[in-house]
């Protein structure tokens, strides 16, 4: 039985997004759109259209699930998918997502469900090269701008695209009015890794099926072993790559959160704090917001029988940045952003780690240290 082929294009531009959709639609005979709009969620269903290349097909309306309009996508999605399939006359079934909803999720569900019916070609995220930087920095709760999935839903417009943007393999471009050479350079290094097509490219059509495995996909998402950008410099754009092995003393780096959050339009990484020497910490930060939690332990402080639990690409990141004294405890923080201070940056971050004195305490000393991060990282409930 021949496997029905699902391209997920999500993205917060929709005009973009509508516009990679319809130029799948029209590149490819036979091929179908699935929109589940959560527009109108708040009155407790969601709205499902089907539509080709002449235009809406069906529609339906799919109850809310546990109050979440996401959920309700999740439970509605697959088995349209597969009564696609059966019926046998769909060449390519296109997801596109809604504004606010991130592809990893939907990837993960499809290829979970996948089985003999479907295979999950790939993700796209439609961008709008103009709109880049303001969403970036965009700190606005989802809910305060209309984008929330559910009651509950705390993100933001700015993380909320960082993962969408990041997340994808492909990009599919769309030049907005305005977009200059600092966008294009913004864009090629938040994610240089990703392949970046003008949204009308036939191109855009076999890289639908291309393939696409969600489990390498998450892996390059972990802090332990995400492929972060490398140091680059191009059209008043700055990337710079921070990395170090002494730790950080927890109440310099505590008190320099927000310039150092505010420095770039985007940060990420992973770092380790001295009072803290057995966890691996993630810093994620866009719109002037700062996201830093725990990501489980730092290999070195596992006993060796505990590695056979780690994937191996775990263990393979590891061991390429392994050190005789720390083993893969590192910081690894890069920053991107027009008119980046690099050197500003990089002296604030060397003042937050430990001296040569608070250093030399080793780690039985470091745990007198002021524990800074207990409000962020061990919240009281």
């Amino acid at each position: 039985m021949r496997r029905l082929p699902v391209v997920i294009v999500g993205g917060l531009h929709s005009a973009a997004r509508t516009q990679v959709v319809e130029g799948l639609l029209r590149a490819v005979p036979g091929s179908v759109a699935l929109h589940h709009d959560l527009a109108a969620a708040a009155g407790g269903t969601v709205r499902r259209t089907l539509r080709d290349a002449s235009g809406e097909q069906a529609s339906a309306e799919a109850p809310l699930v546990n109050d979440c309009a996401c959920c309700a996508l999740r439970e509605d999605l697959v088995p349209e998918l597969v009564r696609l399939a059966d019926a046998g006359l769909t060449r390519l079934a296109v997801v596109e997502l809604w504004d606010s909803v991130e592809p990893r999720a939907m990837a993960e569900v499809v290829a979970a469900h996948a089985g003999d019916r479907l295979a999950l070609g790939n993700v796209v995220t439609a961008v709008d090269t103009a709109l880049l930087l303001p969403c970036l920095g965009n700190g606005d709760d989802l809910a305060d701008a209309g984008l929330a999935a559910a009651a509950t839903d705390r993100r933001t417009v700015a993380d909320t695209f960082a993962r969408q943007l990041e997340y994808a393999p492909v990009l599919a471009v769309v030049e907005g009015e305005g977009a200059d050479d600092v966008d294009r350079a913004l864009l090629a290094q938040l994610h240089p890794t990703a392949l970046r097509v003008p949204a009308g490219t036939p191109e855009l059509a076999a890289l639908a099926v291309a393939g696409f495995d969600v489990e390498a996909a998450a892996a390059r998402q972990h802090p332990a072993c995400a492929l972060l950008p490398q140091e680059a410099d191009g059209s008043g754009v700055g990337t710079l790559v921070w990395r170090r092995r002494r730790p950080f003393h927890p109440e310099r780096l505590y008190a320099a959160l927000e310039d150092l959050t505010c420095a770039a339009a985007r940060s990420r990484g992973r770092f380790w704090l001295a009072d803290r020497p057995d966890t691996l910490l993630a810093w994620d930060a866009a719109g002037g917001a700062l996201c830093v939690e725990g990501a489980g332990p730092w290999l070195a402080s596992l006993p060796g029988a505990a590695w056979d639990l780690v994937p191996p690409v775990r263990r393979a990141a590891a061991s390429l940045d392994w050190d005789p004294v720390h083993g893969d405890r590192c910081q690894h923080l890069v920053f991107t952003s027009p008119a980046l201070d690099r050197d500003g940056l990089a002296r604030l971050l060397d003042s937050c780690l430990l001296t040569d004195d608070e250093y030399a305490a080793g780690p039985e000393g470091w745990k007198a240290l002021s524990r800074a991060f207990d409000g962020l990282l061990d919240p009281v409930a």
